[in-house]
């Protein structure tokens, strides 16, 4: 076992047995991991000024910081282990290289200090202590806030360590056993590589976290109650279920209902039609003079978006490849000049509204206007113009998938993305490697997955304009 089996285990059993025993084939490529590469390096070469090398001869030359390398030992009872430190760095000491010693340090996104960092400097420190021949009292965490380098020293105590070999134990029964259950917890499972893998089974098994709105707590109520699978929940009477659903107070029997109807269109394949209102021929009468479609790509971590992308449409009847699709690319020296380009297209059609799906893209277009110093009301008229199609389908349609996001409902739709696997997390690693490399491919990958973005937002909008007229 090794330091990358750890950090799984501490997130999920499941994913560090199939980290070490699964089929790499079922194994998806996770742009967050290369992302959170990319980071790393840059976040551990700032704080080294610079000086990072890899492997052992860097430890033997004293380089500041050391990377890649990978330290092999006998444990205890007999267990072989593994350490790849994220980053060693040098600082005074006695070792067997001379005047000078090894510290581990780990790389942190956000601001919290979890058990997966303790756990790694713990484990790390006690394979490093006897390769160096020095005792190793403390190790660091690396951050960045504000754009600076902040830094934390852990002091690798006696409980710690000891608390970090009984986890050890724990991952070495379970690599030893059979695969673990699936994890109630699914929203773990969002950046897993291992995510479709174990989709398919869940599915085949009836998990009830697979049902949209069903978290791991809600499951645990539903299967106390005798509810243990989504067939056993499509059958279930709505009324009685929300007697159960109390934790959901007044809107408990309105719950019941969803789950109930969301566990029967899940199973069936079946969309399931519940609006009241007619928001669909709301959406019609708004649209009916042209529209924009608009989309943003982002780096959450930085605050930052780095591709707006509008899509003209003045009505339905135009052919896909005649609409006008026009990226405006925000780059951080030229916020200004990207600001005054969105401003200025979004106000040459004033009285057009703005389709987008999900929340982002009007909270993006209000922070931007309030840069540029728009009045109250400007801002207000400003937003009226937006809306959102992810909110519009929740009220109007249950539909059979899993969740509700831009990805899955299109492709349920039968829309196709022209570069597959794709996704925003993948367009913001196409984002960073654009900025170290400056080569323009990787900028018209970005371009090319906004553009699909955008025109799968316009399928959603017509299914709902199409499908208006249903009736439960």
């Amino acid at each position: 076992m090794n330091s990358l089996h750890l950090k799984s285990f501490t997130r999920c059993k499941r994913k560090a047995w199939l980290d070490f025993k699964g089929k790499k084939s079922y194994e998806v490529w996770s742009p967050h991991k290369a992302i959170d590469k990319i980071n790393q390096f840059q976040i551990f070469s700032e704080f080294c000024n610079g000086e990072i090398y890899t492997g052992l001869k860097a430890c033997e030359n004293g380089y500041q910081g050391v990377i890649g390398f990978k330290i092999k030992g006998n444990l205890f009872q007999n267990i072989n282990a593994e350490i790849r430190p994220q980053l060693l760095v040098k600082t005074k000491g006695q070792s067997k290289w001379g005047q000078y010693k090894y510290l581990p340090a780990v790389y942190k996104l956000g601001h919290k200090t979890t058990k997966e960092h303790l756990f790694d400097l713990a484990f790390c420190s006690m394979l490093l202590e006897s390769f160096q021949e020095s005792k190793i009292e403390k190790g660091l965490v690396i951050s960045t806030f504000d754009k600076k380098v902040k830094v934390e020293e852990i002091y690798l105590n006696k409980k710690l360590r000891k608390k970090v070999l009984n986890v050890l134990l724990n991952l070495n029964e379970c690599l030893e056993g059979p695969i673990p259950a699936i994890t109630q917890d699914r929203k773990k499972c969002t950046i897993c590589s291992w995510q479709k893998f174990c989709d398919e089974e869940a599915k085949e098994k009836g998990y009830l976290t697979d049902i949209d709105g069903i978290g791991s707590k809600t499951a645990s109520l539903l299967i106390t109650n005798g509810i243990s699978d989504t067939q056993k929940l499509a059958s279930y009477s709505e009324k009685k279920l929300g007697e159960k659903l109390s934790i959901f107070k007044d809107q408990k029997y309105e719950k019941a209902s969803i789950f109930v109807k969301q566990a029967q269109a899940y199973i069936s394949g079946e969309p399931y039609f519940i609006s009241k209102k007619n928001n669909s021929e709301d959406l019609l009468e708004k649209i009916y003079s042209g529209f924009y479609i608009f989309d943003i790509e982002s780096n959450p971590d930085e605050k930052h978006d780095f591709l707006y992308g509008f899509l003209n449409v003045n009505n339905f009847s135009i052919k896909k490849e005649d609409l006008i699709y026009k990226p405006i690319l925000n780059f951080k020296n030229n916020k200004g000049g990207s600001y005054r380009q969105i401003i200025e297209l979004l106000f040459s059609q004033k009285e057009w509204p703005v389709l987008h799906y999900g929340e982002t893209e009007k909270i993006s277009i209000i922070n931007i206007a309030k840069e540029l110093n728009f009045s109250f009301e400007e801002i207000d008229s400003l937003s009226s113009r937006f809306i959102d199609l992810h909110t519009l389908i929740r009220k109007s349609w249950i539909l059979p998938l899993k969740n509700y996001g831009l990805k899955t409902v299109s492709n349920w739709l039968g829309f196709e993305w022209m570069q597959k696997n794709v996704s925003g997390s993948k367009a913001l690693y196409w984002w960073k490697q654009y900025q170290i490399t400056e080569n323009q491919i990787f900028l018209k990958k970005i371009i090319q997955y906004n553009k699909d973005d955008c025109f799968a937002t316009l399928q959603i909008a017509e299914y709902l304009i199409k499908n208006r007229l249903k009736k439960n």
